[in-house]
């Protein structure tokens, strides 16, 4: 095409046909269903790697739960002294095979490799009042923070022992200790010659624990001489234990100053003596001499 001075060359027109309000609206709600089936595809992927990891998660991740005799939470295990106790640990919900350690409170109990998995028992036989309060522990080896404890309680009467007898001289004072065991804890008391002892004040004292009942005597007197006993109550039974004390008369006490004192100026008045007359003493030595010589010849 040619083109000359004064002539105005005309634009070419878009002969694309323009879009409808109907076609915009329908490509946007295509955008829309397209971006929300994205979305619904990329969760249900998310939710299928979730469920494969699961399901392939390593066993030794999965949670376990220790038993004793049933249990599934530390407890208390009433017991008597001369009875035999079988604890029995087992895992729950493990998917293999998990070994199992057992504990005295904190040292280690031996046990048989057939008694270690999956489940262990260990056997608590002669139980003693020594016993009582003793703590057993099962865990994982793996993750010994999985565990499961058992406390002995072992019930059982008053155990009294002490000092039978205690000599005091009159004027001193005197402790008296019975020693108590027992579980429940009993009801300790003082008697005197099979009577409630009559405390008196600055005299008498006692003080009690959960292990001993001990009456403190303050400036012994002959009165006090007899048998004091120990009495402990408790829902098993009544326990008594006999002290003995016997008072002596009080030691006459020498004092040991004037002694010395006395020895000291005996002493000196000797050696004053010898010194004073020592020219005499000299004297009569040598006359003693010259007459054994004069004797001799």
């Amino acid at each position: 095409m040619v083109t000359g001075k004064g002539f105005r060359v005309p634009r070419r027109r878009n002969n694309w046909p323009r879009k409808s309000a109907f076609q915009s609206s329908a490509a946007d709600q295509t955008q829309k269903s397209l971006k929300m089936t994205w979305k619904n595809n990329g969760l249900m992927l998310m939710c299928r790697f979730l469920l494969l990891l699961i399901l392939f998660l390593p066993r030794e991740m999965t949670s376990s739960i220790l038993t004793v005799n049933g249990k599934t939470e530390n407890y208390v295990l009433d017991t008597q002294i001369g009875f035999q106790e079988s604890l029995r640990c087992a895992v729950q919900n493990h998917t293999n095979e998990e070994e199992l350690l057992w504990y005295r409170e904190a040292g280690t109990v031996d046990l048989k490799s057939g008694n270690k998995i999956n489940s262990s028992s260990v056997c608590v036989s002669s139980i003693s009042e020594d016993d009582n309060g003793v703590t057993f522990t099962c865990k994982l080896q793996r993750n010994q923070s999985v565990s499961i404890s058992v406390v002995l309680n072992v019930i059982f009467p008053p155990l009294l022992s002490g000092d039978d007898f205690q000599t005091v001289e009159e004027g001193s004072n005197a402790n008296l200790v019975c020693n108590v065991k027992s579980n429940p804890q009993a009801q300790m008391m003082w008697y005197k010659n099979s009577s409630i002892l009559n405390l008196e004040k600055n005299h008498h004292q006692v003080q009690q624990t959960s292990e001993s009942l001990q009456l403190s005597i303050t400036n012994v007197k002959k009165s006090d001489n007899g048998t004091y006993n120990c009495i402990a109550n408790s829902t098993w039974r009544v326990e008594t234990k006999d002290f003995h004390l016997i008072v002596k008369d009080k030691a006459v006490v020498v004092p040991k100053e004037p002694i010395i004192a006395a020895c000291v100026v005996i002493f000196l008045t000797l050696c004053f003596g010898l010194i004073a007359r020592r020219k005499r003493i000299i004297k009569l030595c040598i006359k003693d001499k010259d007459s054994q010589g004069e004797t001799a010849l």
